[in-house]
């Protein structure tokens, strides 16, 4: 059960009163103001794959230019190569990120290498009723009994990504040399300029250009590293021949933390993901370093701001429960995290939560109107996760604060900042963000709010 909150109204956004509305307490000296984290320190602004808001996402670039401007932590997604080695990269298929489409034009081992055998749908575990989604999901298991099989289409987590290329089908070193990173979210309205002209760069390259600005900069800069999409890349690993056992992907990534004496709980570094049994076997596997619980919704309803996570589609699969779930016939959604009972389980394996944002604060139009839609939102509730989550003992960082208007809710009249301040107040204990000027923008100003009470 979540604590009832007052409601939020544009007025209050702007406002530095103390009270419900700012939930933080009053009365904290100049040089000592009062932050409603669970550790009591300022909340940290993560670079969301580096600066991606105007740099090509996870290039030493976009990091290097991310930690100069002030980011806490440099956020990066994991998959594994060919060659069994970990790459920094959010998608497993590379046209939306990469340039890898010009670059098949003119290199004929990079064309020869786009997967275009198609899926084979198989039957969910659970009962098949639209309560629990589509009746049936896409695999890359094309062959049956034959597990390199999986090599042959490109479905990720029941995503269909026929004619596209997988990250998987080249080694390390062939995506330093051939391919380049581009824009993702919101490409039209971000810079071009360096687009298809920065390499594509390893997850131990994120791990040592953290070390090297957190000396240049005199302080520590911690990694944020995702195990993505962990089913599909274990099976693409096994198929690839990388180790004898049963999660080669993971495997790797403890081998990293050792290589960088990086496992220990005060170690530089979060381990995160959308699924819980890959944080459950790092921890089996002996995973000391702190993880975090990703937390997917599909969409959220405006007329009372409430979580969507079934569809009618393959996003049912994909961002409405973690994937080992639809393997394992458990219909449950993500829903299920955000309970008390839901915490006390994370709390076993992990140690904070990664929240969509509407899951901490419910986003909704009063009186609804048909056709209303994200810039028409007027109304914040806070939902109380943050709260019991800080109740179970466990940090909660949000994901993904963007600048682009049409990425805010309407009651931020376009500015940035003021969603910021609506977490910070809450609590937040971190956001992620493309964007890391501003969320150090929106931090100073939340600092100068509370000292001035």
């Amino acid at each position: 059960m979540t604590t009832h909150q007052p409601t939020f109204r544009l007025a209050a956004l702007g406002s530095a009163l103390c009270g419900a509305l700012l939930l933080t307490a009053c009365g904290g000296g100049d040089d000592d103001p009062s932050f409603k984290t669970l550790d009591g320190k300022q909340p940290q602004v993560i670079a969301h794959r580096g600066y991606s808001g105007m740099y090509p996402e996870q290039t030493r670039m976009a990091y290097e230019k991310a930690a100069d401007a002030g980011a806490d932590m440099l956020e990066l997604d994991m998959h594994m190569t060919r060659d069994c080695q970990l790459v920094a990269r959010h998608n497993a298929w590379l046209s939306d990120s990469t340039n890898i489409a010009d670059v098949a034009k003119t290199n004929s081992a990079v064309a020869a290498r786009k997967r275009t055998t198609p899926g084979v749908l198989v039957n969910v575990k659970y009962p098949a009723i639209p309560a629990n989604g589509p009746s049936q999901y896409l695999t890359d298991l094309v062959e049956p009994g034959n597990q390199k099989s999986v090599l042959k289409a490109l479905i990720v987590d029941g995503e269909d990504h026929s004619n596209d290329w997988s990250i998987s089908d080249f080694t390390m070193q062939e995506l330093r040399d051939w391919i380049a990173g581009t824009t993702l979210d919101n490409r039209a309205d971000r810079p071009t300029e360096w687009n298809g002209k920065l390499p594509l760069i390893s997850a131990q390259d994120v791990i040592d250009i953290a070390a090297a600005k957190g000396k240049a900069l005199g302080r520590t800069i911690p990694v944020y590293a995702e195990t993505k999409n962990p089913y599909w890349n274990n099976q693409q690993a096994i198929a690839n021949g990388c180790g004898s056992g049963s999660h080669p992907f993971e495997d790797a990534v403890m081998a990293l933390l050792e290589k960088n004496k990086l496992n220990s709980k005060d170690s530089a570094i979060y381990i995160q993901s959308f699924d819980p049994e890959s944080l459950k076997y790092l921890r089996k596997a002996g995973m000391k370093a702190k993880g975090v619980q990703l937390i997917d919704g599909n969409d959220f309803d405006l007329k009372d701001g409430s979580m969507v996570y079934i569809t009618t589609d393959e996003w049912t699969f994909i961002s409405g429960r973690p994937y080992s779930w639809t393997l394992a016939g458990d219909a449950r959604t993500f829903a299920v995290m955000q309970t008390p009972a839901g915490l006390a389980e994370i709390k076993t394996y992990a140690d904070g939560i990664g929240p969509w944002k509407p899951q901490v604060l419910a986003h909704s139009v009063v009186p609804y109107k048909e056709g209303a839609g994200l810039k028409d939102v007027n109304t914040l509730k806070d939902t109380g996760l943050i709260a019991n989550a800080h109740k179970a003992g466990l940090i909660v960082h949000s994901f993904t604060f963007r600048n682009e208007a049409g990425r805010l809710a309407g009651i931020y009249k376009g500015d940035p900042v003021q969603e910021f301040l609506a977490y910070y107040r809450l609590g937040i204990d971190g956001v992620f963000t493309d964007f890391t000027p501003t969320g150090v923008k929106a931090r100073d100003a939340y600092i100068a709010e509370l000292k001035n009470q």
